[in-house]
């Protein structure tokens, strides 16, 4: 079967999931907030440290550069950034002030500071070339992915990197069917063991639907390419369920 042209598939994600992403999202995260971290290590049994380690692992840092985390939920990229890398000066975005509200809190138990707005990621608030880096991980299948890509590649000062991981759409179709009843558990799992509230346990159903419409690892290297983004990279693992990429804005 022929991959869906990067236009159609934001099309249909768009006519599918815009009234969840306006309506509903808000809700289900600030209800998660607290147990967002937890859950997920429930979630993934236990390997959601090591999928943020490998994605740690391709972050190339130097003394003083300007950082922005996209998406930055509990700031877990920002801390293991300063962690690193105490010189850097770290930004997060998010549109969830629960979610943000945390963040903060994790920060300031490492001793850091990270900076941070509450708005839409989709308009990115920051002059054009701001960036050395930017990293978005586990919230693109909820996003508008080409509009996104296209407001951090207008922050990134030319030359910056692009770090991005996320849960994508498996090529292969047992490996989709394992994956979607898996995720229909975790979901029902999560939900049973942290008392979720209505608006999330309404959204089951979207979180697996935004994963067969999502893209696969190889589909969303040539998105990236079509926005102009260069020496792309893209490992995957996990059978393609977990794909992460690296790329820059030209020189």
């Amino acid at each position: 079967m022929d991959p869906v042209p990067a236009d159609t598939r934001e099309k249909v994600r768009e006519e599918q999931f815009s009234a969840v992403w306006a309506n509903d999202l808000d809700k289900v995260f600030a209800n998660i907030a607290p147990n967002y971290d937890i859950a997920n290590y429930v979630a993934s049994f236990g390997m959601w440290g090591w999928f943020r380690k490998k994605f740690m692992q391709g972050i190339e840092v130097h003394p003083g550069e300007r950082v922005l985390d996209v998406c930055a939920g509990t700031n877990a990229i920002g801390i293991a950034l300063l962690k690193r890398e105490p010189t850097l000066e770290v930004h997060a975005i998010d549109r969830s002030a629960e979610m943000q509200e945390v963040g903060a809190k994790n920060a300031e138990a490492h001793g850091f500071k990270i900076q941070s707005l509450i708005g839409d990621v989709h308009t990115l608030p920051f002059p054009d070339g701001h960036f050395d880096i930017v990293t978005l991980q586990f919230a693109s299948r909820h996003l508008r992915v080409s509009k996104v890509f296209s407001e951090i590649y207008r922050v990134l000062k030319p030359g910056g990197r692009f770090y991005h991981c996320d849960m994508l759409r498996p090529t292969n179709p047992i490996v989709q069917k394992v994956y979607y009843i898996h995720l229909r558990f975790v979901l029902w799992l999560t939900a049973f063991l942290f008392q979720s509230g209505q608006t999330a346990l309404s959204c089951k159903q979207y979180f697996v639907n935004a994963l067969k419409d999502f893209y696969s690892v190889s589909e969303l290297s040539d998105l990236m390419k079509e926005l102009g983004y260069a020496n792309i990279t893209a490992r995957s693992i996990l059978f393609g369920t977990l794909g992460f990429h690296h790329t820059r804005k030209p020189e």
